[in-house]
């Protein structure tokens, strides 16, 4: 009766980890602050962080200035200053990032002007409002995701282990596989369902922030303001552009914008 052993096991790790997956999805959901003014408008850098984060700010604050003549974004992924003067903090976030040679790696700029002050103050203020998901819910969903994901190799390499220990003749060999794949659907289940409702909000946006960014539809009928909408809300694969597509593309990080 080892098995029984190593099935109770995979049943605890299941059990416990899909738990855990449900209160901090729960928990992300929960808004911190009173429900945003129903006639708030999102700016382009706040739908942008809500979409798709500091990355996604960054983004959208190269292809504004790009468009503007502001900055030269070539496809070889090389990002050149043509006006030093930034209108607002972002830019001049992403000027102080190309440095002081005029000219820097788009990669590099991007990853130092999303850890920069002037995002993380749209972030504060995001979360202020309700509006953005706090660093550390998200956190601990993404935390509570891979728990799960362990709890499936576990209980994967449980019910092999007790196979194994089963002669192969051995009558309850199929019963014994049928327990073990009950707490294997539990965990593929819970993660199908995460992927599908927690991950729309549980990175950036809250409910309510998800809610405002489906406004942005209605906003910016053509014309550049469409376009910037676009690339705030989808990213730069928005864009029609091929080069600015490519250059923007270069050595970009790897993760889920939305």
């Amino acid at each position: 009766m080892l098995w029984f052993l190593l099935l109770f096991t995979a049943w605890a790790a299941a059990g416990l980890s899909c738990a855990r997956l449900c209160i901090a999805s729960v928990a992300s959901a929960r808004p911190t602050r009173p429900a945003p003014a129903a006639k708030r408008e999102l700016s382009l850098y706040e739908a942008a962080f809500l979409a798709g984060g500091p990355q996604r700010v960054t983004e959208l604050t190269l292809v504004s200035m790009h468009r503007r003549r502001m900055l030269l974004l070539a496809h070889t992924g090389w990002a050149t200053v043509v006006d030093p003067d930034g209108e607002d903090e972002l830019e001049r976030s992403v000027i102080g990032a190309i440095g002081p040679a005029g000219q820097a790696r788009i990669a590099a700029v991007r990853a130092a002007a999303s850890a920069a002050d002037a995002v993380r103050t749209l972030a504060d203020r995001l979360v202020h409002a309700g509006l953005a998901v706090p660093d550390a819910a998200r956190t601990n969903v993404a935390s509570a995701v891979r728990t799960v994901q362990a709890a499936t190799v576990l209980t994967l390499a449980l019910a092999a282990t007790a196979l194994l220990m089963l002669p192969q003749d051995h009558a309850s060999r199929g019963p014994v596989l049928a327990w073990f794949v009950l707490p294997l659907v539990l965990t593929l289940g819970s993660l199908a369902i995460a992927r599908i409702e927690v991950h729309p909000y549980a990175r950036w946006a809250s409910p309510d922030g998800q809610r405002l960014l489906g406004t942005l539809a209605d906003h910016g009928h053509g014309g550049e303001r469409a376009v910037l909408t676009a690339v705030a809300v989808r990213g730069v694969g928005a864009l029609d552009d091929p080069q600015l597509r490519a250059a923007l593309a270069s050595g970009r990080t790897a993760h889920r914008s939305h």
